[in-house]
C-alpha cells in the first residue's frame, strides 16, 4: 500500500513512517521542516528514514496548494495520514495566525487533494484539547465538544467539521484521531517530559503549572502509532443507524469516524515527575505556578469506540514509557 504522511519529520509522523515501512508499505513523507522547535531533531528523525527502502521525502508546506497537489498527483497514494499542523496550546495565544494557516488552510488543501485523486481513506490528527471546558470524565467521542478553550483546540475541532463535510459531499472516508498527551523517544522539545528532563539534568528548576494538580492521560508513542495504523486499515464506514434527531458526534451517515487514542489511565503530574526523577536518579526543584490560559486541569480518554471498532487499547505503563524516553534522551544528547 502507498501511504502519504504529512508532518513526516515530526514526532508521530516519523515513528508512523517506520512502522509502515516495517510491514512493507511504501511511504511518501511531506514536511516543511519549520523552526517551531529544534530543526536538527527533525533532520535527525528524517535521516533515519531516508536511508530506508520504500521511503521518499519532499520538503513542502501543506499551505502551499500547488506543491501539495503536485505531490499527490505524482505519488498517487492509496491512503493519507495528515499529521502536519501547528501544535501547542500556549503558542496559539502568541501566534494565532500560524494555526489558521497550517491547521485550517493547510487541512483544506489536504482535503481537496484527497478529493481530486480519490483517496481510499484519510486519517488525520485531532487532539484531546477539543474537549475544552468539558468536565465529565472520561472524555467520550460521543459527547459534544463545542466549547474549546484555546485556538489550537478550536482549529482541531474545525478539522473534524471540515472532514465531515468532505465525507458527506464527496464520499471520502475520513477518520479523526484525538491524541492524548503523546510522549516517548524522539519526542517534541516543547513538551513537558522533554523540558523537565533537560532542566533536571542541568540542575535548573522546572515550572509546574496548576501547582502540579494536573492529571493527564499520558500515552506512549508506540501505542499512538499502533492506533493510527489500525484505524488507517479500518476504512471509516457509514453508520446506517445514525439518527439526526439524536445525532452521534463520533459517527455519521457519511463515511466518518472519530476516536480517542489515550492510555485510559490518567496520571497526576506530580507522580509523572516522580517517575522521571527515579529514571534520572536526580530530584527536581519545582517552581509551582497557577493554571495557564488555554490549559485544562485533567484529561482522561474513553477508548471504548477504539476497542469496539479496531480491537485496540493502549497498554504501555507510564513507568516503562518514561524509562524508554530517558534512555533515548541520554543516548541522543550524550548526557
Amino acid at each position: 500500500m502507498k501511504v502519504l504522511i504529512t508532518g513526516a519529520a515530526g514526532f508521530i509522523g516519523s515513528t508512523l513512517a517506520h512502522r509502515l515501512l516495517d510491514r512493507g508499505d511504501e511511504v511518501l513523507g511531506l514536511d516543511n521542516l519549520n523552526d517551531y522547535y529544534d530543526v536538527t531533531l527533525k533532520h535527525a528523525r528524517l535521516a533515519r528514514l531516508t536511508s530506508r527502502e520504500g521511503f521518499q521525502f519532499e520538503q513542502l508546506s501543506i499551505e502551499d496548494k500547488p506543491s501539495l497537489d503536485n505531490a499527490f498527483k505524482n505519488y498517487a497514494p492509496d491512503r493519507v495520514v495528515n499529521l502536519a499542523a501547528q501544535a501547542g496550546v500556549r503558542y496559539s495565544l502568541e501566534n494565532p495566525q500560524a494555526y489558521l494557516d497550517a491547521n485550517i488552510t493547510g487541512f483544506l488543501n489536504v482535503l481537496e487533494a484527497c478529493r481530486h485523486i480519490g483517496t481510499e481513506h484519510l486519517v488525520y490528527a485531532s487532539s484531546s484539547s477539543v474537549y475544552g471546558a468539558n468536565t465529565a470524565m472520561p472524555f467520550s467521542v460521543h459527547n459534544n465538544v463545542d466549547h474549546p478553550v484555546s485556538l489550537y483546540a478550536a482549529s482541531k475541532k474545525t478539522n473534524e467539521l471540515m472532514a465531515h463535510t468532505y465525507s458527506h459531499l464527496f464520499n471520502i472516508p475520513t477518520t479523526g484521531l484525538r491524541f492524548f498527551t503523546v510522549y516517548g523517544p524522539w519526542g517534541r522539545p516543547d513538551m513537558a517530559l522533554f523540558i523537565f528532563t533537560r532542566k533536571i539534568l542541568a540542575g535548573e528548576p522546572i515550572d509546574v503549572f496548576n501547582y502540579g494538580n494536573h492529571r493527564r492521560d499520558f500515552t506512549y508513542i508506540d501505542d499512538i502509532v499502533e492506533g493510527v495504523v489500525r484505524t488507517l486499515d479500518h476504512t471509516a464506514p457509514s453508520n446506517t443507524n445514525w439518527n439526526g434527531d439524536t445525532p452521534d458526534p463520533a459517527t455519521s451517515k457519511a463515511p466518518y469516524r472519530l476516536y480517542n487514542i489515550g492510555s485510559n489511565n490518567p496520571t497526576e503530574l506530580l507522580r509523572y515527575i516522580e517517575i522521571l526523577e527515579d529514571c534520572l536518579g536526580k530530584k527536581a526543584t519545582k517552581n509551582l505556578l497557577p493554571l495557564q490560559p488555554g490549559d485544562v486541569p485533567d484529561t482522561f480518554a474513553d477508548v471504548d469506540a477504539l476497542i469496539q471498532d479496531v480491537d485496540y487499547k493502549p497498554s504501555t505503563p507510564i513507568e516503562v514509557g518514561v524509562e524508554r524516553f530517558v534512555k533515548w534522551y541520554r543516548d541522543y544528547y550524550k548526557v
